[in-house]
């Protein structure tokens, strides 16, 4: 079982404030902003925030709390919370600037202004879920959508973009081959790219996704009164962005009571930790396939460093074979709650917390302990059905069946 951490000692002491300098990432009214239009869209609800307490018991602290993405707006992931906020907060700055507004997420949908939409394309590289957000957000605000999937996609979620409308086109090479080929056709052809990956000259929209992802968090405030708050966060990491946005969020809300932040990757594509090592952003080339799909990327987000340089105090890393056991542990409901559902991705937070459970020198390295009060987000359920069924040997259907 491959499992390492490194302790970072540039992150910032809990009890420092969410500074200028960070404020100029990632405000408090953007992610307002987010929650807001949101909160208004058809079929919006708040995710299920479960406390597994007999896991916490089993893992030897006092409190698990699990943010259930599954159910979000029928995409199975916390990435619609992103994409598609992108895509419309770009379609009303055009109807605005043409004099058309202002503009509603409702009208928006029924067609009003599909003279000026329809016309427009928007396109990103996906490992599946950044992706179906995209297409679901085109298709629910009728525009074009082109979406630039890597060679190792699995059919499964190539078809769940489709299934939103969107035309696909398949490329050799890795993850970030496809993000630099999204962006240069969009170039070439006036598209407009809709990434969830900042850098030199381009943060605008990343900054709008990671502001949509603050939605989590705005709904883990409102579940948690009553309950003391965490001590611990374990989030899984790609190129950053739901990671330094739930980082950004909880450092301006709990300012010195925030929780310690442990952001966990890929053993095969671990570019925040290789980054956090040397204190700078590293890319990471070469093959970095994982069964953690949505994962795999090299290159870390220009607005996602700076937020976790300062804000994660530890990095880990994490094998293909215990992110595998802990889709398993989940849906066997092995901890002795009731069964869940995630992906491979999904779990990825919770398989760095089981990992330093088991070990003393690690948890008295994160100071995990029986006092500690653990959050973990299950960004995802099971994307891939088949991929799903492989690796449980059943259904989400019958997993889910089984927790009733």
């Amino acid at each position: 079982m491959t499992v390492a951490h490194f302790h970072n000692p540039r992150a910032l002491a809990r009890a420092a404030l969410y500074a200028a300098p960070l404020q100029a990432v990632l405000d408090e009214e953007g992610f307002r902003a987010a929650y807001r239009e949101i909160a208004s869209w058809p079929d919006y609800a708040p995710t299920p925030f479960l406390a597994l307490d007999r896991t916490a018991s089993a893992l030897g602290i006092e409190r698990l709390f699990y943010k259930d993405e599954a159910p979000r707006f029928g995409l199975n992931s916390f990435k619609a919370l992103g994409g598609a906020y992108a895509v419309f907060r770009l379609l009303a700055d055009k109807i605005a600037a043409a004099g058309e507004g202002p503009v509603t997420a409702a009208a928006l949908a029924e067609g009003r202004w599909r003279h000026l939409t329809e016309s427009m394309t928007v396109t990103c590289a996906t490992d599946g879920n950044h992706g179906r957000s995209v297409a679901w957000g085109a298709r629910l605000f009728h525009c074009r959508c082109v979406i630039f999937i890597h060679a190792t996609v699995s059919e499964g979620r190539a078809a769940a973009i489709a299934a939103y409308d969107a035309e696909i086109v398949r490329l050799q090479g890795g993850y970030d081959e496809s993000v630099h080929r999204a962006a240069s056709v969009a170039a070439a052809k006036g598209w407009t790219v809709i990434s969830d990956t900042a850098y030199a000259g381009y943060s605008a929209i990343p900054r709008q996704i990671m502001q949509g992802y603050g939605v989590v968090a705005e709904e883990i405030f409102a579940q948690l009164p009553g309950q003391a708050p965490p001590t611990h966060v374990f989030l899984q990491a790609g190129v950053g962005g739901m990671a330094a946005s739930i980082s950004a969020r909880f450092w301006q809300h709990f300012a010195a009571a925030r929780p310690r932040l442990i952001v966990v990757e890929p053993d095969r594509a671990a570019c925040l930790y290789e980054s956090a090592r040397a204190g700078k952003p590293v890319v990471l080339t070469g093959d970095l396939d994982t069964v953690m799909a949505g994962l795999s990327c090299g290159e870390v987000s220009a607005l996602a460093w700076p937020v976790l340089a300062a804000g994660a105090e530890d990095f880990m890393i994490v094998g293909d074979d215990l992110a595998i056991d802990t889709v398993r542990f989940l849906a066997d409901g092995a901890g002795g709650d009731a069964p869940l559902v995630a992906g491979e991705t999904g779990v990825a937070g919770l398989a760095g917390l089981r990992a330093a459970a088991a070990d003393p020198d690690l948890r008295k390295a994160l100071a995990l302990g029986k006092a500690s009060r653990v959050l973990v987000i299950g960004s995802e359920g099971d994307t891939d059905p088949a991929i799903y069924r492989r690796i449980v040997g059943r259904s989400a259907a019958e997993v889910r069946a089984a927790a009733r």
